[in-house]
């Protein structure tokens, strides 16, 4: 019996196939001489926190969406709980977001003893459904919460014209959507406030790191106050206004922010065209489709590759395959209402039939502005041989 797990599996992978396994890393982040040299400044200035990097940082990203306010945080979950603190959301408060997104959307929202009220999905888009979220409104509820997922934003029109009618707050979870457009508008420039992250598999990163922005002056100084353990501007240096965090973003990070917003557009632009070709070859794999980008989205910002398949097809059995090529893919997303711990709280499967179908039918592939058309096409001449020996 053959000791190589990929042939034993897979008796199609070759002795010859598997001695060509190309290294396809899930992610990586674009890295230049620019962002060392700019952690190096930093390094070399031995001031490390809340120096001029985090405000050089903060005005690069404020004037490239548009916003007269953005604030540095060390995570886009502690800027989503910030948000929610502003729009002073509390204990028996709902805030209506979609399951099919990141668990942080969620647990933010429990931080401060409220609940999260999941709607379903646009199954198009994975967007959250504005027929869904009218619906679910209720007396208790404060604020809405939509998620611009994988990076196409969703109904800002109809969210935000359900916003007003009910006279509820808006928080655009757009953590995967920098430099996304909807309707030739950015991503983030909707709502009360929007809050982006910048994690190593982001269009931009700073390792750990996120940033809030808001057209309110009152929710400015609120962030700023709140991310710096509760001191106030007028606070001397051991004097705290309220209850406050350390969600500060270090100067290391926002250096590598710095340098990474001087390439923003080109790292965008070669996500796109990554993206582009996987779009060429998805078309010619039956049963998978490649995502589907509607009118309004005049600008995606590629955040990951996310195919699904038809029902037809076992998904376990092609991330089994992929992973015996050298090719890691992950479901994309597992939804939020199915996690454990939301199933404590009284969610279950068939609470939202179009999520879940795109929670079991999903799946992202290798992606990243550094991935190169032979690491491409190696991936989907992967997929592809596992789709046809499931048709066997």
């Amino acid at each position: 019996m053959s000791t190589n797990p990929s042939q034993s599996v897979h008796p199609e992978l070759t002795s010859s196939s598997v001695l060509d396994l190309m290294d396809v890393p899930m992610s990586s982040p674009d890295i230049t001489q620019a962002e060392i040299d700019s952690v190096l400044e930093v390094l070399n200035s031995r001031w490390l926190s809340m120096g001029p990097k985090i405000g050089e940082f903060e005005t690069a990203f404020a004037q490239y969406i548009g916003l007269p306010h953005a604030v540095g945080v060390n995570s886009g979950t502690s800027g989503l709980h910030l948000a929610i603190i502003a729009a002073g959301v509390g204990p028996d408060d709902e805030v209506i977001t979609p399951s099919f997104s990141f668990i942080a959307s969620a647990n933010a929202v429990l931080y401060e003893r409220a609940r999260p009220v999941f709607v379903d999905i646009d199954p198009v888009t994975g967007n959250m459904d504005p027929v869904a979220l009218e619906a679910a409104i209720t007396g208790r509820t404060r604020a809405i919460m939509p998620v611009h997922v994988f990076g196409q934003p969703p109904d800002m029109d109809a969210i935000m014209d359900i916003a007003r009618r009910h006279n509820l707050y808006v928080i655009e979870d757009a953590c995967e959507a920098i430099g996304a457009e909807y309707k030739g508008r950015r991503a983030g420039t909707f709502g009360d406030a929007a809050v982006f992250a910048f994690y190593p598999n982001k269009q931009i990163t700073t390792g750990e790191g996120g940033m809030i922005v808001t057209p309110r002056d009152d929710w400015n100084t609120m962030f700023l106050s709140l991310r710096n353990q509760g001191r106030d501007v007028f606070d001397g240096w051991l004097n705290h206004t309220r209850l406050g965090y350390n969600y500060r973003l270090d100067e290391l990070s926002a250096a590598l922010g710095v340098a990474q917003m001087k390439r923003i557009d080109a790292l965008i632009e070669k996500r796109a065209q990554v993206a582009a070709w996987y779009n060429e070859r998805i078309d010619a794999i039956p049963g998978v489709q490649k995502p589907q980008i509607v009118e309004a989205t005049t600008r995606m910002s590629w955040f990951v590759y996310v195919v699904r398949f038809e029902e037809t097809l076992d998904r376990n059995a092609i991330i089994d395959y992929l992973r015996d090529a050298g090719v890691p893919s992950r479901p994309y997303f597992t939804p939020i209402h199915l996690q454990p711990f939301y199933q404590q709280m009284g969610w279950g499967r068939g609470d939202l039939p179009h999520t879940e179908k795109a929670g079991d039918t999903s799946l992202a592939l290798p992606f990243s502005s550094v991935m190169t058309e032979a690491q491409v096409d190696y991936v989907c001449r992967q997929l592809a041989t596992s789709v046809k020996i499931q048709e066997k």
